[in-house]
């Protein structure tokens, strides 16, 4: 059995054309995931649906999703996905029916949302509610700006995901990107909320609205989530420890030849006394089978 549990990952039933600057191939097909799980030692992984049309060309049914963990259903979890415009672009969609039914298929959770809407355009909060009565979680992309890119939108300090974990309190929205990331810290300028920031931490907006807002998570995948601690490991450390309850081991490897050093960096962590064995568990797998019910 593996020592983690993937939150966030990405894949394709076969090979399709997907437009990329590098030509290189970008997303995994089953076989593919699996051999990179077991090279780094991941016993499950969980599949999010790209639907919205912003950051592929080929978008992804739930349906495929489906498939694709029922080729190893002992190793990947689905997870359902909708564009908020979806179902007559309204308000009023209904959302709830959607997701219940996705429920019952075995879904865990709803993600990742990559439209390119503000996180309080009422398309957006009225998904965020039904997910609410459901009982999913949400995994979002955040965006710096509209237009030309992915994700939700939402400016410096992340007013609008606050006003969002003040409606909807019993919803877990599980944060993720650069843009969210770099929130881990103080910074300044509109270009650092693009990248990957160096140096030391000062303590910025994401541990302020945990310690508030108990229904915000973080999701550690790419190089935003590994970047997060990578950079300042005594601040890691801490943070990793305050919030170990409710921080998750994930990935996001889209393309086979894409590795993330969130493994190593944990491990590390854990073999040098940054972190306890116990925090590492938690961030690690437990966390994502006592949220997700894995």
């Amino acid at each position: 059995m593996g020592t983690f549990i993937d939150i966030h990952a990405h894949g394709y039933l076969e090979d399709q054309y997907h437009y990329v600057p590098n030509g290189k191939k970008p997303f995994c097909t089953p076989d593919d995931l699996l051999r990179h799980y077991d090279e780094i030692g991941v016993e499950k992984g969980c599949l999010l649906p790209i639907v919205s049309p912003e950051s592929v060309l080929n978008t992804q049914s739930n349906e495929e999703i489906l498939r694709f963990c029922a080729t190893h259903p002992d190793r990947f979890v689905p997870f359902c996905n909708i564009d908020p415009r979806n179902l007559f672009n309204s308000m009023k969609s209904p959302f709830r029916r959607v997701l219940e039914w996705y429920r019952e298929k075995g879904c865990k959770g709803v993600g990742e949302l990559t439209c390119n809407l503000r996180f309080l355009d009422e398309r957006v909060q009225a998904l965020f509610a039904a997910a609410e009565e459901v009982g999913f979680s949400v995994t979002f992309h955040m965006s710096p700006f509209e237009g030309e890119d992915y994700g939700l939108v939402d400016l410096p300090g992340m007013p609008g995901l606050e006003e969002s974990l003040k409606r909807f309190p019993k919803l877990k929205l599980f944060g993720h990107s650069q843009a969210f990331w770099c929130e881990i810290g103080e910074y300044k300028g509109q270009s650092v909320r693009f990248g990957y920031p160096k140096g030391p931490v000062k303590e910025g907006r994401i541990a302020q609205l945990m310690r508030k807002y108990p229904n915000l998570y973080g999701d550690l995948s790419a190089g935003s989530g590994c970047n997060a601690l990578a950079r300042d490991r005594a601040y890691a450390a801490k943070f990793l420890t305050e919030f170990q309850d409710r921080l998750m081991f994930a990935l996001d490897i889209c393309a086979p030849a894409r590795r993330s050093g969130l493994p190593e960096l944990l491990r590390e962590m854990r073999d040098k006394g940054e972190i306890s064995q116990t925090v590492f568990d938690k961030v690690a797998h437990g966390n994502a089978r006592r949220i997700l019910g894995i």
